[in-house]
Parts: C-alpha cells; structure tokens; sequence
C-alpha cells in the first residue's frame, strides 16, 4: 500500500519537534513560504494544492482544527489533512491550498454566519458550540474573529470560513509584561515556551529587546512558582 506523503512527512517529526523543527523539515521537502499573519507562516506545497501552517504559540489552535472536522460535511470549512500539536505551545495544521474572496462576499458570508442563516446552519452550530468550550476553557480567548479576510475561496470556488477563533493577543501579551505571574498561573509553562516567537507579521513589528524582556519576566515568574511549590 502506497504511504500517504504527508504522512510520511509528519513522522520525520519527533514527538519534542517544536515549530522550528517543522518548519525546517517542510522547507527541506520543497514546501515554499507563501504568507504570514500575526500567529503563523505558511508553506505552499511543491504541486501547490496544499498548504501548512505552522505557529510557534497558539492556544486556539485546536479548537479551530477540531471545527474544521466537525463542520467538514458542509464544505464551507478547508479540507484539514492533518493537525498536530508542537512542543513549547504550538500547532500545525495542514489544509487545501485557497485563494482571497472578494470582500463583499467575505462581508456577505459573514452576515450569513451571524444571522445563523439556514444554509449555514449546521456551520454555525458546529461554531458556537466549539467556541463556548474554548471560551470556558482557554485564559484569554477572544470572541469569534469576524475579519473579512477570514473568508476565504478553495480550490473549487466555494467559500470557507478559516481561523474563527484567536488568543485575544493584546490583552494577554499586555499581561504577560505587567503581570506575568498572572500569565505563569494561567498557562503552563511548557504550553507557552515560544510565546515570544509569533510572527507579529500584521501586528508588528515587535522589537527583539521587548520580546527578551517579556521572557524573562515569565521566566522569572515561573522561577518563583517553583519556588513556592
């Protein structure tokens, strides 16, 4: 039986890979960078029908992969290949390559997606119903992300709804520098090894003295932590 490439690829990864690992083992099997938002970068597949995203923190990650298998039966999710999660709090994710909407339709799908219009009703459920989990169980997890640009078109021309959920990123990072005990309470440390490593591609840029300073003050924080037991 033919092994299944990707497959193949994910078990060169070792279960301690982290996002650098990934990102090294895809770019040495021809996958090209194709974008880069505030949590991930991107990789296009040598044939161009697939692509990776790979983020060296992402709390929501899960979350949005478990809706894309939940709600595959629509079509108006990407195809999720693979998910995995990385050491140190990040994710892969490994989907059909897709292409910008027209913003009216991105706008138009989204007004669907509130109105909980009956051509997207089993999407909406499958939303809502994963988004108050990860409300009640992630620190600092936003609402629903209705960016235009979240909306997207596959291969095929159908509309798909990417990234719905996200780390309500200003309030934990602003956290995590004035009060960084609050941050080591909340999320372990192991979940959040590389929190200073995000693209900030959007966002950015994000100035290394600041991210060294905002490591070492969760550093420190987890030091008193196991200090006290």
């Amino acid at each position: 039986m033919a092994t299944d490439p990707i497959e193949a690829l994910l078990a060169q990864l070792g279960p301690d890979a982290d996002h650098r690992d990934a990102e090294r083992l895809f770019r040495d099997a021809g996958w090209q960078p194709c974008g880069a938002g505030d949590w991930a970068r991107a990789l296009r597949s040598p044939e161009g029908k697939v692509v990776v995203r790979i983020s060296p923190f992402d709390p929501t990650g899960p979350y949005t992969a478990e809706l894309y298998r939940d709600a595959a039966g629509t079509g108006q999710v990407p195809r999720l290949f693979a998910h995995r999660r990385l050491a140190g709090g990040g994710d892969l994710q490994i989907m059909e390559w897709l292409r910008e909407a027209d913003e009216a339709d991105a706008v138009a799908f989204h007004a669907l997606i509130a109105d909980g219009a009956p051509e997207i009703a089993t999407l909406v459920d499958s939303i809502r119903r994963i988004h108050a989990r990860a409300q009640a169980e992630l620190p600092w997890c936003g609402p629903l992300d209705e960016n235009p640009s979240n909306v997207m078109r596959g291969g095929d021309g159908r509309l798909v709804l990417t990234d719905p959920y996200y780390a309500d990123g200003p309030a934990l990072y602003e956290t995590a520098a004035s009060d960084p005990d609050a941050v080591a309470a909340s999320i372990p440390a192991e979940e959040r090894r590389f929190m200073t490593e995000i693209p900030l591609a959007c966002s950015g840029p994000w100035a290394d003295e600041s991210r060294a300073e905002m490591k070492r003050g969760l550093d420190a924080a987890d030091a008193r932590r196991a200090a006290q037991g």
